[in-house]
């Protein structure tokens, strides 16, 4: 008989069981890498993959789901779509709509069908790490993982929705600030398939040239662009970056 796992604190006890997790994206890329990021986080678990509405109706009626990592903009409907039928249906599975969507309308409207988190692509693996963080210790602190028990008090209510609504913000490297990463990532996607060189981007941002390179390339490191020289003057060829459109 296999000996009882043991807490944090050492006691004994069973393991949680881990959190399980549809991914819902009609990119084949996207929705490898979103499975692969879940389950590089401890107490998480891929359930299934699906790329379309029905396949995703089809993996809920057969595989039980504790969460949906639900894009919105699927071929065959609308992610909303989609969720509004699981709740006509009774499904109570949360869902993180993963998107490029920033409509705040569809916002709103996913925050009504019970959308816990709205994650935005393009996003790297901390992003969406951190907020699952924050899902799981949202579910132990209101018994979705299986307890139960009553609030004390408004503040332990409050606790329990900020470990929700208020998520760490995602690691960066050194230097690196999320709001500059934000405009330069726009600016990248608005150049299209001419992308951008650095100093080209630290123009259009307001930064120096080496501070925009170092933008540049870690979105490269993070699979969300691509570098290539670009020849025609004397000297050094200078790096483009172009972003990759399937984000």
């Amino acid at each position: 008989m296999k000996p009882p796992g043991r807490t944090p604190d050492g006691a004994t006890g069973t393991p949680p069981q881990a959190i399980r997790v549809l991914v819902v994206e009609d990119d084949p890329v996207a929705a490898d890498a979103h499975a692969t990021y879940v389950g590089r986080v401890p107490g998480f678990e891929v359930a299934g993959v699906a790329h379309t509405r029905a396949e995703a109706a089809r993996a809920l009626d057969r595989t039980p789901v504790d969460l949906i990592l639900l894009d919105l903009y699927l071929p065959d409907g609308h992610g909303l779509a989609l969720l509004r039928a699981l709740r006509g249906a009774g499904h109570s599975v949360d869902v993180f709509a993963v998107t490029s969507a920033r409509d705040l309308t569809v916002v709103r409207e996913g925050v009504v069908l019970g959308v816990v988190q709205h994650v935005l692509k393009p996003f790297t693996f901390p992003t969406l790490r951190d907020r699952l963080r924050q899902y799981a210790e949202f579910r132990q602190s209101t018994g979705g993982d299986g307890g139960g028990g009553e609030a004390g008090s408004q503040a332990e209510v409050d606790r329990a929705l900020s470990a929700l609504r208020a998520p760490q913000p995602a690691t960066l490297p050194k230097g690196l600030a999320a709001a500059t990463l934000e405009t330069v990532t726009a600016a990248l996607r608005d150049a299209g398939e001419e992308g951008l060189t650095a100093a080209a981007a630290a123009e259009q941002v307001g930064i120096n040239r080496i501070t925009a390179r170092r933008y540049l390339e870690h979105l490269v490191t993070a699979a969300r662009a691509e570098r290539r020289p670009q020849y025609g003057q004397v000297g050094r060829p200078e790096f483009c970056y172009r972003w990759l459109t399937r984000y």
